[in-house]
């Protein structure tokens, strides 16, 4: 793990700012974590467990939602493995940063969220990636973690995360970091067909399957060429 370390060691500024931005929003929000979990009468110890875990926002606040609700903790678990599932074609995009170690592919993917995916395929230098994504990665991890334990023990001082506006910041923080991404036209165009698939699709599905739909917009980068590829030959 010692080169993995290192590489963490050496962020550039700017990325390290944003990412600090981003681990401090997170950690408000597992705040409100820990304090809805309470506050709904389950016990101090199981927001905290989930969050060392399954450390997965979406599917811990659907587990305890649901099992607050009187559902049944199987079906709870389901739900959450189904929202998840968008983290396989995550690992697809983002393997060549665990390395070839099973105890960093481990760790790795335990690291893999929406944020960290997303500072990493912003970044386009292997050794940047995995200074993305590693930084990223454990920043969260802690942040999201002290959050829900200052949330489980503060109370209800953080109740509703909409209010704060929260809800709108990370898809923005996600929005911003992705579109560097998005230089080509044939990139541009699986974009705006995912989102188009995801919109249409919310209104009608349990969270967490609009995104997987919106894989299909993968289809369309497919589909026409870009003009400066043309001719271009080589690996790229």
């Amino acid at each position: 793990m010692r080169s993995i370390w290192r590489t963490k060691r050496a962020p550039t500024h700017g990325l390290g700012r944003d990412i600090a931005l981003v681990c401090a929003a997170d950690a408000v929000v597992g705040a409100s974590f820990g304090a809805i979990a309470v506050g709904l009468g389950l016990p101090a110890w199981l927001p905290m467990l989930l969050s060392v875990v399954v450390f997965a926002g979406a599917a811990q606040f659907l587990f305890v939602g649901l099992v607050a609700a009187g559902g049944n903790p199987i079906a709870a678990v389901a739900a959450g493995l189904l929202v998840n599932a968008r983290h396989v074609p995550f690992g697809f995009a983002v393997g060549d940063v665990f390395g070839t170690g099973w105890l960093r592919r481990i760790v790795g993917s335990h690291l893999m969220v929406d944020e960290t995916v997303a500072f990493t395929l912003a970044q386009h230098d292997p050794a940047r990636r995995r200074t993305a994504y590693w930084f990223c990665g454990t920043g969260l991890f802690f942040s999201w973690n002290v959050g829900v334990v200052l949330g489980t023990y503060g109370g209800q001082a953080v109740g509703d995360t909409d209010a704060l506006g929260l809800d709108a910041a990370f898809p923005a923080v996600l929005l911003a970091l992705l579109l560097p991404s998005l230089g080509t036209p044939r990139a541009r165009r699986a974009a705006l067909v995912g989102v188009l698939i995801a919109l249409a699709v919310t209104p009608f599905l349990p969270a967490g399957l609009p995104v997987l739909l919106a894989l299909a917009g993968v289809a369309a980068a497919g589909t026409g060429r870009d003009k400066h590829a043309v001719g271009a030959g080589g690996p790229r």
